[in-house]
């Protein structure tokens, strides 16, 4: 007892040592929710559904600092259909040829009632069903279910926390994460659907290749990377009543649902007028030019229209105009590939009065004529110029390949995600 009162006082270092206590446990919790938000953030910011699957379990295993994790997704009979791992290679398990978990043991449990799961000690556990071959043996697990709406997605496995076994906060977290993982997964599925129906929606205003008897003709389109995933590219082959083949590759400014109409309006208006007048390209182009003036105040678009055109025996000549687009490439076995730097005009919708000129270049034997839009050497990463100079070294290389093995490999390179539009049209005439 003391005399100021007869409380026992704490000694000083005691004291002292509490505060310490309960100050890193208030950072600590306060550094568990922040490390929850930015994952939740980071999850939330991603589209694509692999990726998200991908943040999600490497999120949780940094946010509960355990060594393992992983991702079961589930189908409606609630059999694996997937696995997504953290922490162990993530291709391991396929370069083996591992099936997935069967469900007979710990994780089918979860399987079959979706509430969390903690153990403490694998090895002494009576469900515990042991590790596939080569696979790291883990002492600790904690498991989750992931829901998107009322349905069970998949589960949320954690094992082997580095600083001892799993707690109640570790569960709590990982439960809100995974809350938050279920509204990304359902978002990024959102997004999946959206890109199919829209990328649909504007393969089925492109026309078809027509069948020209001796003739290689290839055409691709591949929608952007990015969210609304339509636009304004379009390709077009003509055969005229003259016998002729009219080539056709455009862009119509902006990339949402709109440019897709206008680029349909635009793709139909020349096929008519190419028909009609069967005239040079640049006459084409001007008459196009000035009808979507009058009818639709002058949508900004470019455009290349070419015509193959014989020249005497077997030999075809190019002859092209530009309204503001990428030059044709051409491509001869043998031969280092080059685009056909000529005039270039206004895009449609700038003055439909400005003359424009026709270029024209005689088609060696064999030689592969390409045009495409700008999406395919577009990136933030480097220059249109860059762009176009790998095209081209990639079509030398296979300028003597079919057309379908090189138009592939033009869409294969560099990685084949695109961040804009790429509509892509290959014609090889008869030697």
């Amino acid at each position: 007892m003391t005399p100021e009162g007869g409380r026992l006082f704490d000694r000083p270092d005691e004291e002292l040592g509490r505060i310490q206590d309960g100050l890193r446990q208030l950072a600590d919790h306060y550094g568990m929710l922040r490390g929850l938000l930015d994952a939740v953030l980071a999850i939330g910011a991603e589209l694509e559904l692999e990726p998200v699957l991908h943040r999600i379990v490497d999120a949780a295993r940094t946010l509960v600092q355990a060594r393992y994790g992983a991702l079961g997704v589930l189908n409606e009979a609630g059999q694996f259909i997937e696995m997504i791992s953290s922490g162990f290679c993530r291709d391991h398990s396929a370069a083996r040829g591992e099936q997935l978990p069967h469900g007979t043991g710990l994780l089918g449990d979860l399987v079959r009632d979706p509430r969390p799961l903690r153990v403490d000690d694998l090895a002494v556990h009576p469900r515990a069903a042991g590790f596939p071959r080569e696979h790291p043996v883990m002492t600790t697990l904690l498991g989750v279910p992931i829901r998107v709406r009322q349905a069970i997605y998949g589960n949320l496995y954690l094992a082997d926390k580095k600083d001892g076994p799993f707690t109640v906060k570790d569960q709590e977290v990982v439960m809100a994460l995974a809350g938050a993982a279920g509204m990304a997964i359902e978002n990024a599925r959102l997004y999946r659907r959206i890109c199919r129906a829209t990328e649909d929606f504007q393969r089925r205003l492109l026309p078809e290749m027509p069948h020209l008897e001796g003739w290689e003709l290839q055409a691709r389109f591949q929608p952007s990377s990015r969210a609304p995933c339509i636009g304004g590219d379009w390709y077009d082959l003509i055969r005229l009543s003259d016998g002729v083949s009219c080539l056709v590759i455009g862009d119509v400014m902006g990339h949402d649902v709109r440019a897709a109409i206008v680029m349909s309006q635009i793709s139909n208006m020349l096929r008519v007028i190419a028909l009609d007048e069967q005239e040079s390209p640049s006459r084409v182009m001007c008459h196009l030019d000035r009808v979507l003036h009058w009818l639709h105040g002058g949508p900004m678009a470019t455009v290349v229209v070419a015509r193959l055109e014989p020249v005497g025996g077997s030999r075809l000549r190019l002859r092209w105009t530009s309204a503001g687009h990428l030059p044709p490439l051409l491509a001869v076995p043998g031969e280092r590939a080059r685009y056909l730097y000529a005039d270039v005009g206004v895009p449609l919708g700038v003055d439909p009065d400005l003359p424009r000129t026709d270029n024209e270049i005689e088609l060696p034997g064999g030689a592969v004529v390409l045009l495409h839009a700008d999406g395919l050497v577009e990136s933030r990463e480097q220059s249109i110029g860059q762009g176009m100079s790998q095209i081209a070294a990639v079509a030398t290389a296979y300028a003597a390949a079919p057309l379908a093995r090189l138009c592939d490999a033009i869409l294969a390179h560099p990685g084949g995600a695109f961040e804009d539009d790429v509509a892509l049209l290959a014609v090889r005439p008869p030697a």
